[in-house]
């Protein structure tokens, strides 16, 4: 039997959107900097949520420290993500498909940036990532 917590699968579930979240807003931030005429608020906007989705990550890579956790493997393809890893001894693999990691990923990328998101409540994803 595996010894994985629903904590622990929340964590991965994080380690994989996370830094995706990351790239969404480097590239947004780049694309507002070359497009628009004022720029700064919103480029310094996204630059905080980067900071506190910077810290968040680390606090994972923290996290998976302390628990044993390892994320060896991440395979995305046309259909989603599989990410294979290892907890305590344990091999597994968790799959999230596009057409539900894009929303979820949205909702975390507006919570980071402080707006409100009424429709979101993940409960696998850890209440202290859930910015509001």
């Amino acid at each position: 039997m595996i010894d994985i917590t629903d904590e622990d699968r929340a964590l991965i579930k994080a380690h994989i959107i996370l830094p995706r979240v990351l790239t969404a807003f480097e590239r947004d931030a780049a694309l507002i900097n070359t497009t628009l005429k004022t720029p700064a608020p919103y480029a310094d906007m996204i630059a905080e949520a980067q900071r506190k989705l910077t810290a968040d990550i680390y606090e994972i890579r923290k996290q998976f420290r302390t628990r044993g956790i390892k994320v060896y493997e991440e395979l995305t393809d046309s259909d989603g993500v599989v990410a294979r890893y290892k907890c305590r001894g344990y091999q597994s693999e968790m799959k999230l498909r596009w057409m539900i990691l894009a929303p979820q990923a949205t909702d975390v990328m507006r919570s980071y940036l402080g707006v409100p998101t009424k429709d979101f409540i993940d409960p696998s994803i850890p209440e202290w990532l859930q910015r509001k």
